[in-house]
């Protein structure tokens, strides 16, 4: 029993002494789902952002809102996939390419 439990406290040192690591997983320039997603500031300097948001949200039948955006290097820009607005009569167009 004693052997176990030394065991157990080398293995809780051992992960203890080792430093966690953030940055092991890179967020992608451009991350969504059907709800909406985020456009890195880099990526939208480059690209046409409100494009990339209409293109993706299209895919869904949705139209995009933009909410928020973080102008400096190393920020985002946020949108939300809606439905149609109120009042309108038609879904929104959907790009073929």
């Amino acid at each position: 029993m004693r052997i176990i439990a030394a065991a157990g406290l080398l293995a809780l040192g051992i992960m203890a002494s080792q430093s966690a690591r953030a940055d092991i997983f890179p967020v992608p320039p451009f991350k969504g789902n059907d709800t909406g997603g985020i456009i890195a500031y880099s990526m939208a300097t480059q690209t046409d952002a409100r494009q990339v948001a209409v293109d993706h949200c299209a895919r869904y039948g949705k139209v995009a809102k933009f909410l928020a955006v973080q102008a400096y290097e190393g920020g985002y820009i946020s949108f939300s996939c809606r439905w149609v607005p109120y009042g309108a009569a038609d879904r929104p167009i959907r790009t073929l390419y």
